[in-house]
């Protein structure tokens, strides 16, 4: 393909069969256009509050995105060279045309990666830049982005517009005063930010600061953190907070397994004893967080939130990175999980209630068929998150419904989540899950394993009506 032939093809990702991809075309044709939920991100919930202009291309594109700079880094380029910030202060690349031309000039390392289908979307479709990004259309690139963010449309706010996003939900610590929420609410504007209850930093001993948190936690809630009792109101009460100030309607919890345990109320408080100050084992931390989870299920049912359970990454897996830039540096690593045995307990006591919503998400794509989409498709409680993180990619979503569907069926998932920290890669992403979806579906027409009538409203529920209503949204 020529440097100057438009990047986005109106087929792409529709099945390569003539008649297939003919079924796919008219199914997306009725989805493509939906509103947008993206009900669980790490987006900055100061964008919506401050409505400030991004600062720039690189601000933009490259240093939220840790799938761009994860590539980046492992073909030998220095995150200080893309203006990544380090804890010790030490000086970083400050100029963002020569970042972004760092990034131009090694653009064809996303070929056939996910990262470049999102971000050609969202330089044509946002930008107006169909050509492919290269060394040589670098500056036009830089100038033409960098002259759009300067003008209203091109605002956080009406941006959020522009892409039909009816809902977003950021993700913060139970420690987050919310005062972004609270600024957008107050604000008057339409536009709907809520959060999600993470409350990792809380509940997991291993987590930098752990035992500092536990006494804020006490301090923010005016409860006694130095008992199991008073611990855990402490932890509802923040749930509270979350959903009068923040419209919460979900919690999220990234543990190492899956693992859960529903210990009696008196060997919990002494667990919790031994952690609470910061020298725990490593037994001892995952039993807490496998208690930890429970206790989660427990507050869910009373209060309604809906569960998200991300267990399998090892995070923060590269100890260089993590200590000149600290956490979420794309360094997290998927691990095989088991959810069968480890989910048992938490199960066993919460697994048939029908006003409680987990929703398991997996990096273990392993785990799909044999383990998630047997346990959601029997127990009430369970629903499958798609495909996340590392399957979020057409290959990953196309094998998620092939690997689910056959048990779980279309509605014991929940649609499409797109967990992302940039911001002009949503409606790429939510578009990408649409024509996998309508491909899907498109084959299952065309092989006479699907009606017509069926897959038009099947499509319209795995691209709206299912996220909704699975995170009461």
């Amino acid at each position: 393909m020529k440097a100057d032939t438009p990047a986005l093809h109106p087929d792409r990702l529709f099945p390569a069969d003539a008649a297939t991809r003919d079924i796919a075309r008219q199914l997306y044709g009725t989805v493509a256009k939906l509103p947008i939920i993206s009900p669980h991100g790490h987006t900055d919930p100061s964008w919506y509050a401050d409505n400030q202009p991004f600062p720039d291309p690189a601000a933009l594109f490259i240093k939220p995105d840790h799938y761009v700079h994860r590539m980046l880094y492992s073909q030998g380029i220095r995150l200080e060279d893309l203006g990544i910030r380090r804890l010790d202060g030490s000086p970083v690349e400050t100029d963002s045309r020569k970042i972004w031309h760092r990034f131009a000039e090694n653009f064809h390392l996303f070929r056939g990666t996910p990262s470049w289908m999102w971000l050609t979307h969202a330089f044509a479709e946002v930008f107006d830049l169909t050509e492919r990004l290269s060394a040589a259309n670098a500056d036009k690139f830089f100038d033409r982005i960098s002259e759009c963010l300067q003008k209203p449309e091109f605002r956080p706010r009406a941006l959020f517009e522009k892409f039909n996003i009816e809902v977003i939900a950021t993700t913060e610590s139970p420690l987050d005063e919310l005062k972004h929420h609270r600024k957008v609410r107050e604000s008057g504007w339409k536009g709907r930010v809520v959060t999600a209850y993470r409350p990792d930093p809380v509940v997991d001993p291993d987590f930098g600061g752990f035992a500092k948190n536990v006494v804020e936690l006490g301090r923010m809630t005016g409860c006694d953190t130095a008992t199991w009792k008073g611990y855990l109101e402490a932890l509802a009460k923040r749930r509270q907070y979350f959903k009068e100030v923040g419209g919460c309607t979900s919690t999220d919890h990234g543990h190492p397994t899956a693992r859960t345990a529903d210990l009696p109320e008196a060997d919990a408080a002494a667990l919790f004893a031994r952690v609470r100050n910061g020298g725990a084992s490593a037994a001892d931390a995952e039993l807490f967080r496998a208690q930890m989870l429970t206790e989660m299920a427990r507050m869910s049912l009373e209060d309604g939130l809906v569960m998200q359970i991300h267990p399998g990454s090892w995070r923060n897996h590269n100890p260089v990175l993590m200590e000149r830039f600290g956490r979420d540096m794309g360094c997290d690593i998927p691990t095989a999980t088991d959810y069968v045995s480890m989910l048992k307990p938490l199960l066993d006591r919460f697994g048939n209630e029908r006003d409680l919503t987990i929703i398991l998400f997996t990096l273990d794509e392993t785990a799909y068929s044999r383990e998630l989409a047997p346990l959601a498709g029997h127990y009430p409680a369970l629903r499958l998150g798609p495909a996340w993180w590392f399957f979020d990619s057409p290959e990953g979503m196309r094998r998620y419904r092939e690997l689910v569907t056959e048990t779980a069926g279309f509605y014991n998932t929940v649609g499409f989540n797109d967990d992302t920290r940039a911001f002009l890669s949503i409606p790429a992403r939510h578009d990408v899950a649409r024509r996998i979806d309508c491909g899907y579906l498109g084959r299952l027409v065309a092989e006479h394993r699907l009606d017509m009538d069926d897959a038009f409203e099947v499509a319209r529920d795995l691209a709206y009506r299912l996220v909704k209503s699975a995170y009461k949204l």
